[in-house]
C-alpha cells in the first residue's frame, strides 16, 4: 500500500510520465515497461513529511527533431541509456514509423505544412517544453545546423545535442568556416569569403573564382542548394535555383561561391569532441560517389590514398575541431584534385552525418550514444564513453552504405511515391539496416526525402564488403514502389568503384550504370492478373466460373518406363530419306497422337495450354516411346497461344521437346501462309522453317487450302535443305471419290496430286482428310491405289465428325496405310480424331497392332479427361457424330470455331440455316478444297450471309446490292491463296472485285523479299531489347498480336506458369494454388478475401502470398456506367454508313470533313479474326464518326454518316 501512495505523490508531479503496469494477483507490483520503474522511486519520505515537500530528481526525457531513419537512430540510442523518447510528426507524416518507436508522439502545427512544420523549431522547443524533454536531438538536415534552434533549446533549459550555438553560427555558416580553416592553416578552395545573394556581386566574384564554379548552400548540406555553373551566362539562373532550393530546405537563402573541381574525391573525416576540450577524429570516409551532390555510396575507410594524404587529412581536421573548441560529433569535409594530387577543406558539418554507419562499423564506437553522453557532459575517455586514445582507435576492415531510395533511375531518378505492397530486407552476417519507412503497407510521400533505408555492408576487405553488399542488394524485394536498387547493384559491380577509383562524377560519366537488367516482379504482376480476373471475369472464357476450384488432377506417372528407341532417336540417326525407308519397312501401324495439337483445335477452340501439357510430357516420353509422332504445334495454336492464351508458341516447342526428347514432334505448316492466314514473301516462309526445325520441329506436314501445288514449293524445300527435317507434303480430301456425281474430285485427282508431291521432294504423302469424308470404302479405294502409284510411305489424318473414322483408319491400315493419326479417348470422337485407344485394342491380335500399352493409353485419357473439365466454357463440339458434314464439308476445326462464332454473335439458334449457307456458300465459289484459310474465307461469306438474311443466291440474282465482302473473301477471289483446279467462278469473281483484275500466278512470285535483318532490327526497337528470331516470326506472322503478347508480359509477366483455371477463372475465397514461376522457385498464393468497392469502384483483394499477406487494388468494371446504347442507322439510307454485322471498330480510314468517293473504306469490322471493309454507298463529305477504334458496334449500328 505504501508503494501505491507513493506512485499517487509522483503521478501528480509535473513533467513526469508514468511507464507501468500492474498485476494484484500477486501482494507485489509488477513493472512490465523496458525500463525499471524502481529506478525512478525516491527513498519513501518521512511518514510526518508533507506531500508539498516531497521533491523528486529531473528526469531525463529526449526528443528528436526530425523524422524517419534518423529519428529512429536516435531514439534506440536513447533507450540503450534508459532515456524516455518523444518523436514529432507533421500531420503529413502521422503513419510514419518513427512515431512509433518512441514513447511519446505528438503532433506539429498542421499549419506549417509538412516541411515547414519540422523547421518551425518555436513550436518544436514549446512542445519540448510543455512535454517534460532535457534533451534534444537535431539530426541531420531540417535544423541541425540552425543556431537560432540551439539557443531557443538553452534559452528554455533544453540540451541541444550537438555543437553549441556558437560553434553552430560559425562552422555551420560555411564562409565562416572558410574563415576558421584559414585560420587553421588548412588549405581552402579559392571561394567567397562572405555568403551572396545579389546576382550583379556574384558575377564580379564569380569572375575572381574563375570558372567553372559552384554554388552551395551556406546554411546547409545533403547537396541542396548547389549549382556547378560552368559560363558566366548561367551564372544568373543557377545562383536563383540555388537560393531557393536552400531556402526550402534550410531556411535560408545565403550561399557561397567556390572553384569547381572535375574530377575529385570527396574525403570526409570524422570529429567527435566533448566539452572538455578533448577531440579526436574517427578516420575518414570516402563519399566520392554522388548525384546531384547527394552522396549515394560511402566507404570506411577510403581506398589507397596517396602517401601521407590520410594522416594529413585526418591530422588537419583534428587540428581544426581543436582549434575552434569543437564539443560534439561532425564531419570536416576535403575535396581531393585527382589530377593535380592538391586537397581542399570544404566545409564543416556541425551534426550527425547520413553516413555515419560505416564509421560505427569500422570502429565499433556508436556515434548517437556518444552524442547523448557528450551532451550530458561526459568526457570523450571516460568509461561511459569508452572513446581510447587517438592512436589506439581502431579501423577493422571496411564498411559499404548505399541508401536505398524510392526513385527510378531509369526516369532520371524522378521520385516515385505510393504504398509499399511488399517488403522483404536483407540480413545476415555483415549486414546493418538502417531503417525509415522500410514496411509493407507503408505510404511514400512526395513530401519528404525518399531514402527509404541505408544498407551497410562489411567485410574484412574492401572486395569481401563489396561481394556483401551485392548479395544483400539482390536479397531486397521491395514491391509497390520503384527503387535504386538496380542502380546502386550496378555501382557496385563497377570496376572503377571496386578498384578505389570513384570520383564525384562517376555516376555523370559512366552510362553503364544505367544499363539495367528489368526487374520482372513476377509475384506482384501474377497476383494483378489474378486479381482483375477474378473481379472482372474473363471475356475470353465467357465469363464462365466454376462452381467450386476444381480438383488437383491426377498426373500419370513415368512409370513403368517402355525401353523403345523412339522415332526421333530413328530419324537423328539415319536421316530424313532413312527414317521415310524405316517407316516402310514397319509392319506395324505407326501412330500419330494429336491430343496436343488437332484434338484440342478441334473440341475446345485451340484452347490447351502448355501447362497441361508439360504436366503430361515426361510421362509421354518414358511410357509411349513407341509413338510415332506427336502433333503438338503449327496451325492456329500459333495465333491462338499468344491471341488468347498469352504464351508463346516457341517456348511451348522448346519446353515439350526438352521433356519429350525421343518422339517426333509434328506441326502443320499451312505453305504459303506458314502458320498464318495470308501469304508471306518466300525468304518469310522458308526462314521460318528452318528456324522451326532449329527448335526442335521434326516433320512438317505441308499443305495448300486450295491443293494449289505451287503454294507448297518453297515450304517444302527449306525442310529438305534443312537435313534434318522431314517434308510431309499433304493433300487435301473432300468430295467423295466413290460418288461418280462428284467428279471434280475423282480417284485420279489425288493420285495426280500425290505423284506430283513425291516429284517435288515429299518424304511423306499426307491424305489429309480434315472434315472427316473419307469414309472406309473411300480411304480404302484411295490407299490401295496410292500404294501403287508412289513410292514414298503414307499418312492418314481424318476427323471422326461423322462418327466413323475410326473403321476408317482400320480400312486405311488394311490397305497399307503407313501412319494414322488419332487422339487419346477421352480427346477422339466428335470434330476430333478418332479414338486411339479404341482402334490400339481392337487391333491386338492384328500384325499391324500399333504395340501401345491398353493400360498406359487408358491412363493419359483419364487424365485429358480432367483436363478437359477445365475448358469447361470452350467445349463447343457436338455430343456425338453427325451425318451432316457430309453437307457442308467443314473442317473439323472449322466447324468448332464457326459454332463458337455464330454463339458469341448470337446466332447459335440459326446453326441449320449456317450449315446450309455455308455449303451453298461453297458450291458458289465453285466447290472448293475448304482448310484454313481458305474453309475461313468460305466460313466469313457465310456470316456475312446470314447477318444480312440473304441466300448464296441473292448474290448472282443482284438482290444484295451495295454488300460490303469480308477483305478474306476480297482477297481469295483476286488469287491471294492461289488458285483452285478449274480456276474461279467469273460471275462470282467479278461481282465481288469489280474492276479489280485478279492475279493468276503464285501469289509469293508477287511479294518481294522482306528485309530480315531490317525487320528484326524495327522489333528490337519496338521491343526495347535485342529481337531473337523467335520474336521476328512471330512478328511476321502477326505484328498486331504479337506486340499484345509483348504487352502481356510486361504487364503480368509469363502467365504459362499459372495453373489452368487460375489462369481462366481466378481464384475464389479461401483457393490455395502454387506456382512454380522458376525451377525450384514456388510461390504459394491464395485468396482471402474480396473488399467492397469504395466510391470509384475499386475493390481491395487480400492475399497471402507465401504467407505473408498481400494486397491489391481492382477497378470493379460492373460498376461503372451502364453502357449507352448506339444509334441504329437508317436501311438504305446512303448517307448512313451502318455497320453490316456486330463485332469490333478495328480502323477508322477516315475523318470528319474527308471527301470520300463511292466504295471508299469507311471503317473496319473485326468480328472473330474476321475482318469486314464498310464502304462509302456514294460520293460525299463525311459528316460525323459515332463509333471509334475499339468500340464494340451490333448490326445495324450507325458508324458514321455522309453529308
Amino acid at each position: 500500500m505504501q508503494i501505491a501512495k507513493n506512485i499517487r505523490r509522483i503521478a501528480h508531479r509535473p513533467k513526469f510520465t508514468l511507464f507501468a503496469s500492474f498485476s494484484f494477483v500477486s501482494p507485489k507490483p509488477k513493472f512490465r515497461h523496458f525500463r525499471k520503474f524502481r529506478d525512478w522511486l525516491p527513498p519513501p519520505p518521512h511518514p510526518n513529511l508533507a506531500p508539498d515537500t516531497f521533491h523528486m530528481p529531473t528526469q531525463q526525457k529526449l526528443l528528436v527533431a526530425n523524422r524517419g531513419e534518423i529519428a529512429i537512430r536516435v531514439f534506440r540510442a536513447a533507450t540503450e541509456l534508459g532515456i524516455p523518447t518523444v518523436a514529432i510528426y507533421a500531420e503529413e507524416d502521422r503513419f510514419s514509423r518513427h512515431r512509433f518507436k518512441a514513447d511519446e508522439s505528438y503532433q506539429l502545427d498542421a499549419n506549417k505544412g509538412p516541411v515547414g512544420a519540422y523547421l518551425d523549431y518555436e513550436g518544436i522547443v514549446a512542445i519540448a517544453k510543455s512535454k517534460g524533454v532535457t534533451l534534444i536531438h537535431p539530426g541531420y538536415g531540417f535544423l541541425s545546423e540552425n543556431a537560432d534552434f540551439a539557443r531557443a533549446c538553452a534559452r528554455e533549459g533544453i540540451t541541444f545535442i550537438g555543437p553549441s550555438a556558437d560553434l553552430l553560427g560559425s562552422m555551420g555558416d560555411k564562409t565562416a568556416a572558410r574563415a576558421q580553416a584559414i585560420a587553421a592553416n588548412v588549405p581552402v578552395l579559392p571561394g567567397t569569403d562572405d555568403a551572396i545573394s545579389d546576382p550583379d556581386q556574384a558575377l564580379t566574384v564569380a569572375h575572381e573564382v574563375g570558372f567553372p564554379l559552384i554554388i552551395k548552400a551556406a546554411f546547409g548540406g545533403g547537396g541542396r542548394g548547389m549549382r556547378i555553373v560552368e559560363k558566366p551566362s548561367e551564372l544568373q539562373s543557377r545562383l536563383k535555383e540555388a537560393q531557393e532550393e536552400a531556402q526550402n530546405a534550410f531556411g535560408n537563402d545565403a550561399v557561397f561561391l567556390e572553384r569547381y573541381i572535375k574530377r575529385a574525391k570527396h574525403i570526409e573525416v570524422q570529429i567527435l569532441g566533448d566539452q572538455h576540450g578533448n577531440v579526436v577524429h574517427l578516420h575518414e570516409r570516402d563519399c566520392s560517389v554522388q548525384r546531384r551532390y547527394q552522396k549515394v555510396v560511402e566507404i570506411a575507410p577510403s581506398i589507397d590514398l596517396e602517401g601521407n594524404l590520410k594522416k594529413d587529412l585526418c591530422e588537419s581536421a583534428a587540428r581544426l575541431a581543436k582549434d575552434i573548441g569543437y564539443d560534439n560529433a561532425g564531419t570536416v569535409e576535403f575535396l581531393y584534385d585527382m589530377e593535380s594530387k592538391e586537397w581542399f577543406f570544404i566545409e564543416m558539418n556541425p551534426r550527425i552525418q547520413v553516413e555515419h554507419t560505416v564509421t560505427e562499423c569500422v570502429t565499433g564506437i556508436d556515434l548517437v550514444r556518444s552524442q547523448i553522453l557528450v551532451a550530458q557532459g561526459k568526457k570523450l575517455h571516460d568509461p561511459e564513453i569508452g572513446i581510447p586514445a587517438q592512436a589506439d582507435i581502431p579501423c577493422n576492415g571496411f564498411a559499404i552504405q548505399c541508401r536505398i531510395t524510392t526513385e527510378d533511375p531509369e526516369k532520371g531518378f524522378a521520385p516515385d511515391y505510393g504504398r509499399i505492397t511488399n517488403y522483404r530486407s536483407a540480413a545476415g552476417f555483415g549486414i546493418r539496416l538502417d531503417s525509415g519507412n522500410g514496411d509493407a503497407g507503408a505510404v511514400i510521400t512526395p513530401y519528404y526525402d525518399s531514402m527509404l533505408v541505408k544498407l551497410t555492408a562489411t567485410g574484412r576487405d574492401f572486395e569481401t564488403a563489396c561481394q556483401r553488399m551485392d548479395r544483400a542488394l539482390r536479397e531486397f524485394r521491395i514491391r509497390g514502389v520503384k527503387t535504386n536498387i538496380p542502380f546502386l547493384e550496378n555501382v557496385i559491380e563497377d570496376e572503377t568503384f571496386r578498384t578505389g577509383n570513384a570520383h564525384t562524377k562517376l555516376i555523370d560519366t559512366k552510362p553503364s550504370l544505367f544499363e539495367f537488367a528489368p526487374k520482372r516482379d513476377r509475384a506482384t504482376k501474377l497476383l494483378n492478373y489474378l486479381s482483375d480476373i477474378t473481379v472482372n471475369g474473363n471475356p475470353g472464357a465467357k465469363n464462365w466460373r466454376p462452381e467450386k476450384p476444381f480438383e488437383i488432377p491426377r498426373i500419370p506417372l513415368k512409370t513403368p518406363k517402355v525401353e523403345f528407341k523412339g522415332s526421333r532417336e530413328i530419324l537423328l540417326e539415319k536421316g530424313p530419306e532413312g527414317f521415310a525407308n524405316w517407316i516402310k519397312d514397319e509392319k506395324r501401324l505407326l501412330v500419330t497422337d494429336t491430343s496436343m495439337r488437332d484434338a484440342h483445335q478441334s473440341l475446345i477452340a485451340t484452347r490447351m495450354r502448355t501447362y497441361d501439357m508439360l504436366a503430361i510430357a515426361e510421362a509421354y516420353a518414358d511410357r509411349t516411346p513407341n509413338l510415332f509422332s506427336m502433333e503438338m504445334w503449327g496451325g492456329a495454336t500459333f495465333d491462338t497461344s499468344m491471341r488468347f492464351l498469352k504464351e508463346d508458341p516457341w517456348d511451348r516447342l522448346r519446353s515439350l521437346r526438352q521433356k519429350i526428347p525421343n518422339i517426333c514432334f509434328q506441326m502443320l505448316f499451312r505453305g504459303s501462309n506458314a502458320v498464318g492466314y495470308s501469304n508471306y514473301p518466300d525468304n518469310v516462309v522458308a526462314g521460318f522453317v528452318k528456324h522451326a526445325a532449329d527448335s526442335g520441329m521434326d516433320i512438317f506436314r505441308i499443305f495448300d487450302s486450295l491443293n494449289y501445288l505451287p503454294n507448297m514449293k518453297v515450304a517444302m524445300e527449306a525442310a529438305r535443305e534443312h537435313g534434318k527435317a522431314v517434308c510431309e507434303a499433304a493433300v487435301c480430301y473432300t468430295g467423295d471419290i466413290t460418288d461418280p456425281n462428284r467428279a471434280k474430285y475423282s480417284l485420279k485427282y489425288y493420285v495426280d496430286k500425290a505423284k506430283e508431291l513425291e516429284k517435288m521432294g515429299a518424304h511423306i504423302l499426307c491424305i489429309k482428310d480434315m472434315a472427316g469424308l473419307c469414309h472406309p470404302a473411300a480411304v480404302s479405294k484411295l490407299v490401295s491405289t496410292l500404294k501403287q502409284e508412289i513410292g514414298i510411305p503414307i499418312h492418314f489424318h481424318t476427323h471422326d465428325t461423322s462418327g466413323l473414322n475410326a473403321a476408317s483408319i482400320m480400312a486405311a491400315s488394311d490397305a497399307g496405310v503407313d501412319i494414322a493419326d488419332m487422339a487419346m479417348a477421352s480427346m477422339s470422337g466428335s470434330t476430333s480424331q478418332p479414338n486411339l485407344n479404341s482402334v490400339n485394342s481392337a487391333m491386338r491380335g492384328n500384325e499391324r497392332f500399333p504395340g501401345l500399352d491398353p493400360d498406359t493409353v487408358n491412363d493419359f485419357s483419364d487424365y485429358w479427361e480432367e483436363i478437359l473439365t477445365h475448358y469447361e466454357p470452350f467445349n463447343s463440339a457436338p455430343r456425338s457424330g453427325t451425318a451432316e458434314v457430309y453437307l457442308h464439308e467443314m473442317p473439323g476445326g472449322q466447324y468448332t470455331n464457326l459454332k463458337e462464332q455464330a454463339n458469341g454473335m448470337g446466332l447459335g439458334h440459326r446453326w441449320q440455316e449456317i450449315a446450309h449457307t455455308y455449303a451453298d456458300v461453297n458450291h458458289l465459289f465453285g466447290d472448293i478444297i475448304k482448310v484454313t484459310p481458305s474453309s475461313k474465307v468460305v466460313g466469313d461469306m457465310t456470316m456475312l450471309l446470314v447477318t444480312q438474311n440473304l441466300k448464296a443466291d441473292d448474290l448472282l440474282s443482284g438482290n444484295a446490292p451495295n454488300l460490303d465482302f469480308p477483305e478474306s473473301v476480297i482477297d481469295m477471289l483476286a488469287g491471294g491463296l492461289g488458285q483452285p483446279d478449274g480456276g474461279w467462278p467469273k460471275d462470282i469473281q467479278k461481282l465481288v472485285l469489280g474492276d479489280r483484275v485478279p492475279v493468276t500466278v503464285r501469289p509469293g512470285e508477287l511479294a518481294p523479299p522482306c528485309d530480315l535483318e531490317e525487320t528484326k532490327e524495327m522489333v528490337s526497337e519496338q521491343l526495347g531489347r535485342p529481337a531473337t528470331d523467335d520474336d521476328l516470326y512471330s512478328h511476321l506472322m502477326y505484328p498486331q498480336v504479337f506486340a499484345e503478347f509483348q504487352q502481356s508480359l510486361k504487364d503480368y509477366d509469363r502467365l504459362t506458369v499459372l495453373p489452368t483455371p487460375a489462369y481462366f477463372y481466378g481464384l475464389q475465397g479461401n483457393e490455395e494454388i502454387n506456382v512454380e514461376i522458376a525451377p525450384g522457385k514456388t510461390l504459394f498464393i491464395k485468396l482471402i478475401n474480396i473488399g467492397e468497392a469504395d466510391d470509384e469502384g475499386r475493390r481491395t483483394l487480400f492475399f497471402e502470398l507465401n504467407g505473408m499477406p498481400r494486397e491489391t487494388v481492382v477497378v470493379d468494371r460492373a460498376l461503372g456506367k451502364e453502357a449507352i446504347a448506339h444509334l441504329k442507322g437508317e436501311p438504305g439510307n446512303p448517307k448512313h454508313i451502318i455497320a453490316p454485322l456486330p463485332g469490333m471498330i478495328s480502323e477508322v480510314a477516315v475523318k470528319p470533313g474527308d471527301e470520300v468517293k463511292e466504295g471508299d473504306k469507311i471503317v473496319v469490322i473485326e468480328a472473330m479474326k474476321m475482318l469486314t471493309t464498310v464502304s462509302a454507298t456514294e460520293d460525299g463529305v463525311v459528316g460525323e464518326i459515332l463509333l471509334v477504334k475499339g468500340k464494340s458496334a451490333d448490326t445495324g449500328d450507325l458508324l458514321a454518316t455522309i453529308r
